[in-house]
């Protein structure tokens, strides 16, 4: 009888380690790295708090910087994924995502409140923190401190190993694309109609545009006065003071929310139902039947265009994005390594 016991014994283990290595192998293959909230809990357990004073710091002394972070961080995850390629400085053989003509206007307190973390981060725990990451998580606190909502960010993405101005086209609404154009572009990405008002509106509450972006609006439209008839007359003549001199001077901008443009809250949505939409593609979300009763909705309900915009940046924050090899942690945020 003991040495059935032992030939059954023997058996198993044999099977068992003929077996396990196949599984284990398969597992691996078919698993990709999944991104995690502890991510940096043993590697850099410095991370959060980093990120957090820096940010502080920073909106406390640059007021714009949430409202360019969130626009940095939306033109990086659309095009190519979330993956820092629009940080990325061109070179003489390679033009670079940043220097594509839509994200010339990308403001600089963005990528410097990104180089200050990272620079932090490479001293506390050096070539561990992508810049991905810190993008991440960096707009989503200063998001929160201007007064949005707060929403979890999975952590463990990896730096992109291309960035390439060629490749920003149609992966961004103009001021006049078409609704049809921008409703199909959020579609492609996964995102419906309903989170597509809610980023918008989420862009939009802070933060400013140039005005050679509307100067068609309030210059030269296709009407007798010259100005488009769905913007609020006295918003108009306030933006024809505003951007008088815009040819000679391109850096002249207005508050895409005029009302409370400091604070992220649903005003952006109650300024549209008044003919205060800065941008076409802004009143557009106003006239057309699809986007109209979900502008109304938010008007009524911040907690309901919060909850929106909430979801929306969750899923922003996991387009494209890059783990194991697929990526680098880069040493600097602005170059590969």
């Amino acid at each position: 009888m003991a040495w059935r016991f032992v030939l059954f014994l023997f058996l198993s283990s044999l099977s068992a380690t003929i077996a396990q290595p196949a599984t284990a192998k398969h597992h691996h293959r078919t698993t990709p790295p999944r991104l995690t909230l502890n991510y940096y809990a043993k590697t850099c357990p410095q991370f959060d708090k980093i990120v957090e004073d820096t940010v502080y710091n920073k909106q406390s002394t640059n007021p714009t910087t949430a409202a360019a972070a969130l626009r940095v961080f939306f033109h990086d995850c659309m095009v190519d994924g979330c993956d820092a390629s629009v940080l990325i400085s061109s070179t003489p053989t390679n033009t670079a995502e940043r220097d594509q003509d839509i994200n010339l206007s990308l403001a600089g307190e963005a990528f410097d409140v990104v180089t200050r973390i990272k620079n932090a981060v490479e001293l506390a725990c050096p070539n561990v923190v992508s810049c991905a990451d810190i993008l991440a998580v960096a707009t989503r606190n200063l998001v929160k401190q201007v007064g949005g909502p707060f929403y979890q960010v999975q952590l463990g993405r990896k730096d992109g190993l291309v960035s390439m101005a060629s490749h920003v086209e149609g992966n961004l609404a103009r001021a006049n694309t078409s609704m049809d154009r921008m409703i199909e572009m959020f579609k492609e990405k996964g995102f419906t109609i309903e989170e597509m008002v809610a980023l918008i509106g989420g862009g939009h509450t802070i933060g400013f545009s140039h005005c050679k972006e509307f100067s068609n609006r309030i210059f030269n439209y296709g009407s007798p006065s010259g100005v488009d008839p769905t913007l609020n007359p006295v918003f108009a003549n306030r933006l024809k003071q505003i951007c008088a001199n815009y040819q000679a001077n391109p850096t002249q901008a207005a508050f895409n929310d005029p009302m409370t443009p400091g604070i992220f809250d649903n005003m952006y949505f109650k300024n549209l139902q008044k003919g205060l939409g800065l941008l076409g593609s802004d009143q557009a979300l106003m006239n057309d039947p699809r986007t109209k009763p979900i502008v109304d909705a938010f008007a009524a309900n911040q907690a309901a265009f919060f909850d929106t915009f909430a979801q929306a940046m969750v899923k922003t924050s996991l387009v494209g994005v890059k783990t194991g090899k697929h990526g680098q942690v880069r040493l600097r945020c602005d170059r590969f390594n």
